[in-house]
């Protein structure tokens, strides 16, 4: 348990030398979000975004990944006020997240519901154990989930589960999120998967990985044609990277799978 925050934020190196980051949510007994762990959040967030690593893993201590959001963080709120917090958490979590230059992956190994959930839904990787639940439950408060989570679930399930998944306040097993596509895996021993997945992603070619998310991300606010458009440019700079030019030298000399990579 962490005495100071309620969330940690940890800095590693792989064998091969890459560095990779976990943010961990340490806020018992349930993770709510409520201010002091969105404000640890932000921070570590921050941080990231700052001097980001190779990779980053987003993990939860105890019984639970999130039993949701500290509901005192809503009440009174104007409308102004409730429309400035969800602006916040876009710019300071959701909007940061997406642009990390870096693969993210969530690990969801328990009860993961609203804000938790909306937050996986901006990594690129989610992994779950098999007894991880999911839910959007914002309807028993009258609320809509508001951090992107409607519409990131659209992008990954289909419009249809969406509305059903956020209309019916349900929780949603691990295997069904699988096979909806919104959960990639599900690993009876999530943490050692997990990192093992973080671990291979960070030694990986790290701008070629940022550079699918660009592309990714042309996609999703504008279509195929969209990413068609950025795709010369952005994949062409990787041309003037050291791991393209030092991978297809190697490729060339020994092989295919034998280049290591530092991420330049």
């Amino acid at each position: 348990m962490s005495e100071t925050q309620p969330t940690r934020l940890i800095r590693e190196f792989t064998e091969a030398g890459a560095e990779f980051a976990t943010i961990t949510l340490d806020h018992p007994p349930l993770n709510l979000f409520d201010r002091a762990l969105i404000a640890s959040l932000i921070a570590d967030i921050a941080a990231v975004r700052d001097v980001a690593p190779r990779a980053l893993l987003i993990r939860a201590e105890g019984k639970v990944v999130s039993g949701g959001v500290d509901v005192n963080i809503f009440d009174g709120r104007t409308v102004e006020e409730g429309a400035q917090l969800w602006r916040e958490l876009f710019e300071q979590i959701i909007h940061p997240l997406e642009a990390l230059p870096c693969p993210v992956v969530f690990a969801a190994h328990g009860l993961t519901l609203t804000a938790a959930f909306e937050i996986s839904l901006a990594c690129d990787i989610i992994l779950a154990a098999p007894k991880a639940k999911f839910g959007l439950v914002e309807t028993v408060v009258g609320l809509t989930p508001s951090m992107g989570g409607p519409q990131r679930l659209a992008e990954r399930a289909g419009s249809g589960r969406a509305r059903e998944f956020v209309m019916t306040g349900d929780l949603y097993p691990a295997a069904t999120m699988a096979e909806w596509g919104v959960v990639n895996a599900i690993h009876e021993d999530l943490e050692t998967e997990a990192r093992a997945l973080v671990t291979r992603l960070a030694d990986g070619p790290t701008r070629a990985h940022a550079a699918t998310k660009r592309i990714i991300e042309a996609w999703r606010s504008g279509g195929v044609a969209h990413a068609d458009s950025v795709t010369p440019e952005v994949s062409g700079e990787l041309f003037d990277t050291a791991d393209l030019r030092g991978a297809v030298r190697s490729f060339l000399d020994i092989g295919p799978g034998k280049a290591t990579y530092r991420g330049e």
